[in-house]
């Protein structure tokens, strides 16, 4: 369930600065993205994020860092003049220096909303260290991270328009950590600039830095020069006077610090323009109404609350065109059946239902269902009444609980994001008035708003059943607070990594729905304790949409594919490579590292068949079958697919509509399993005929023929009918669409075709029940199954 910032580091990355040249570094070095209240949100390639275009006329938003070193025994600061090889403000002087915390390092370099908030930001602080040894070549003992002094941020923009002129490709757009650091004596640190990195170095009192800044002949970078005039030297702000005027008030105490605001400048006007022709902004009447960027976090951009796809409306979703969905007949026919012939029954009016809640607060339980999952909403409805609402209020919770982990910027700190989350089920499951107001979007916004009325048809529900749901709520919620503090704006670790955060969202869900179901009566007391098949059957759903989700998640700044994976095939380091990719080399690399995920999660089928061999009530059945199959579609959807990188792939809702009709029985499930698994393992066979090299074809080819070999037999025995039946409708579907009707139209011919295709749909369906499949485990509907129970 949990799609979806940061202050410890699940990656290893070994950055070495000397291995590496100036495009490298433009190319691989993945800085931190940010929305304009200086979150995290995702992550890009220094280039990318740098470049000044009409599509992004002042670049990308990304956090940066300015030290300024001080001799305390002379209060000389040491200035460095940036080499000519510099791609971005090349042969400028400027403080210390000036880099990035980047995604990904060995020492974790991202710091959250609390690290700011006390002043620790000890990721922008490793960062300095890591880059003052890098272009100066200072020892990291030399500098220890703990006497670095976070003062303030400034956001700021400038196109490079000196060096590179006027329509400047280049610029910096940053939200920027000023650090301030002394040391005894200037021959207490060495220095070895480096040649690529640093032209030259000084050390300078404020008095010489004055005379520099009247130099015509000298160039200074902007933010440098906002940082000297506006807070170092002089009277500063509010008469406390400049910070380099008095060194031990500034290192020692608190009065020069402010970490609640962020302060906002345009460049001078030689800096404004670029690529993208960027005038004034920051210092205008359409600035900001907040100190902290462009909008508040209450006027945050939410998208389309209405898309639950593609990170609510901000990513494409690459779908099929009206036309060419109803070119397929066999899916028309099916979502005609569906939806008007034998659609999933509703079983929420059901006499015990109505006798055990109340009905308004169950009313609101399903309409908000439907606003937070469409798709699942029919597939909990059709669940025997015993049943129903207690998966219903087991599937809120869950989601009302992944509504407060997804927020990147409801809270003021992880931690207080953290204690919410840990003591969720001993809050909202426990008080009947608790409620969370401005958390989520859109409609899981209002389940938190609204939590009292699932409080109170959970409290209606069977003891056992409350149990269950609490304990399940309360170790994912457990392992969203493992998950919570660590870097993910460039996936998981390792697959190992991947796997646990799976099972923490999805495992778990898995095995709270087989408890569920054993608790009701509906299922065997054994399959409560088919733990490692529930939670495969869970990770296999989970998997499905990580992969799926790959851009969306991406651009969110909280990722899941691994590390160990993809970074074989990122030539980049950086997880962003894969989207978009604009050449042959990129797109190989990208779909190479899909395929992967994808035979991953193949894997997972057999374990997932096992668990549906164990079911015996027919209405629990396709509850699992559903989303199993609809998996296993997407699956095929994606592999091999460039879509995935440029947005989120959608399998047709007719066949949507097919895979449904398809869940009644085992041979069913099998059929579809069966149908995907060929049709993968066709895409893989073509691909390398046709010359492409993908390292996991082997692996992929094993786990389709496992598929195969597992759903062969029920294929086979369902398959001669299924044939027949399809060639005879499009027969007739092609008759009735060629013959045109003496009134010259084809509209009544294509009613004709449409109906007498669902009515046999419809036949087809009741003469394999009443014929029944032989050597096909035997469903009960649960109304049998009770009677038995009860007999």
């Amino acid at each position: 369930m949990g799609n979806k910032q940061s202050s410890t580091s699940t990656s290893s990355q070994k950055w070495d600065g000397n291995a590496m040249s100036q495009d490298d570094f433009m190319e691989r070095d993945t800085v931190l993205v940010l929305n304009n209240d200086d979150i995290v949100i995702g992550s890009e390639s220094k280039k990318a994020s740098h470049v000044f275009s009409t599509d992004q006329s002042r670049g990308v938003l990304h956090r940066a860092f300015s030290v300024c070193l001080f001799d305390s025994s002379t209060g000389e600061m040491l200035l460095q003049k940036r080499a000519s090889t510099k791609i971005t403000f090349p042969n400028v002087w400027t403080n210390t220096c000036c880099s990035h915390p980047l995604h990904g390092m060995e020492v974790n370099e991202v710091d959250g909303p609390e690290d700011v908030k006390d002043g620790s930001v000890r990721g922008v602080k490793a960062a300095a260290v890591r880059k003052l040894e890098h272009e100066l070549g200072i020892p990291v003992g030399e500098l220890p991270i703990d006497n670095f002094k976070f003062l303030t941020r400034l956001h700021y923009w400038a196109a490079d328009t000196v060096t590179h002129g006027e329509k400047s490709p280049w610029g910096e757009h940053e939200i920027d950590y000023v650090l301030f650091i002394t040391v005894p004596s200037k021959n207490s640190i060495t220095l070895k600039p480096h040649p690529d990195e640093v032209d030259d170095v000084c050390w300078v009192t404020q008095s010489k830095l004055l005379e520099m800044f009247a130099d015509k002949d000298l160039l200074f970078s902007p933010w440098f020069r906002l940082i000297a005039n506006r807070w170092m030297i002089g009277g500063g702000e509010n008469g406390k006077g400049g910070w380099w005027d008095d060194l031990d008030r500034t290192m020692n105490t608190d009065d020069f610090c402010d970490y609640e605001n962020i302060h906002r400048f345009d460049p001078p006007k030689e800096h404004l323009g670029g690529g993208g022709d960027a005038g004034p902004w920051l210092d205008t009447k359409d600035a900001p109404s907040s100190a902290n960027g462009t909008k508040s976090a209450q006027e945050k951009v939410q998208g389309d609350s209405s898309k639950k796809q593609g990170a609510y409306g901000k990513i494409k979703t690459h779908k099929e065109s009206k036309l060419k969905q109803l070119m397929h007949l066999d899916e028309v026919c099916s979502a005609i059946s569906l939806l008007y012939i034998n659609p999933l029954k509703s079983n929420l009016e059901g006499d015990y239902i109505k006798k055990s809640f109340d009905a308004d607060d169950l009313a609101f339980c399903d309409d908000i269902l439907c606003k937070v999952s469409r798709s699942f909403a029919a597939v909990i409805r059709q669940l025997p009444s015993e049943l129903l609402v207690d998966v219903l209020i087991f599937y809120l919770v869950l989601r009302a609980l992944d509504t407060i982990e997804d927020d990147m910027t409801f809270f003021a700190s992880n931690d207080e994001k953290v204690k919410v989350l840990l003591a969720f089920h001993k809050t909202a499951l426990v008080d009947p008035e608790w409620t969370m107001t401005g958390c989520g979007e859109g409609d899981e916004r209002r389940l938190l708003e609204e939590f009292p009325k699932c409080h109170s048809v959970f409290a209606a529900l069977r003891e056992d059943s409350r149990r269950v749901i609490s304990d399940i709520t309360f170790r994912m919620a457990t392992g969203m607070a493992e998950f919570v503090d660590k870097d993910l704006g460039q996936g998981t670790l390792d697959v190992k990594q991947y796997n646990r955060y799976c099972h923490f969202v999805a495992g778990l869900v898995g095995e709270g729905l087989s408890r569920l179901f054993s608790a009701s009566g509906l299922e065997k007391p054994s399959l409560a304790t088919e733990l490692y098949l529930s939670d495969q059957m869970g990770l296999f759903l989970q998997k499905t949409n990580i992969i799926r989700d790959y851009l969306e998640d991406y651009v969110d700044g909280r990722a899941f594919w691994p590390q160990s994976v993809w970074k074989k095939y990122s030539a980049s380091g950086d997880l962003g490579y894969f989207a978009n990719p604009a050449t042959a080399e990129h797109e190989t690399a990208a779909l190479n590292c899909l395929d992967e995920l994808v035979t991953d999660a193949l894997e997972l089928v057999p374990d997932c068949l096992s668990y549906l061999s164990k079911l015996r009530c027919a209405e629990v059945f396709r509850f699992c079958a559903i989303p199993q199959v609809m998996a296993i579609a997407t699956l095929d959807k994606c592999y091999h697919n460039k879509n995935v990188f440029s947005g989120v792939v959608k399998i047709r809702k007719g066949m949507s509509c097919a895979l449904i009709n398809g869940t009644t029985d085992v041979s069913g499930v099998h059929t579809i399993f069966n149908r995907f698994a060929s049709s993968i393992l066709r895409q893989a066979e073509l691909s390398r005929k046709k010359g492409f090299k993908d390292p996991s074809y082997e692996r992929t080819v094993k786990a389709c023929n496992t598929i195969l070999e597992l759903t062969d037999a029920e294929a086979k025995r369902s398959g001669g009918s299924i044939i027949g039946s399809t060639l005879m409708l499009s027969t007739a579907a092609v008759g009735c669409l060629t013959y045109k009707y003496p009134n010259g139209s084809n509209t009544t011919a294509l009613t004709t075709a449409i109906a007498s295709v669902g009515m046999f749909s419809l036949f087809k369906s009741s003469f394999m029940k009443y014929v029944g499949k032989k050597g096909v485990p035997s469903l009960m509907p649960a109304s049998k199954l009770t009677e038995k129970k009860e007999g």
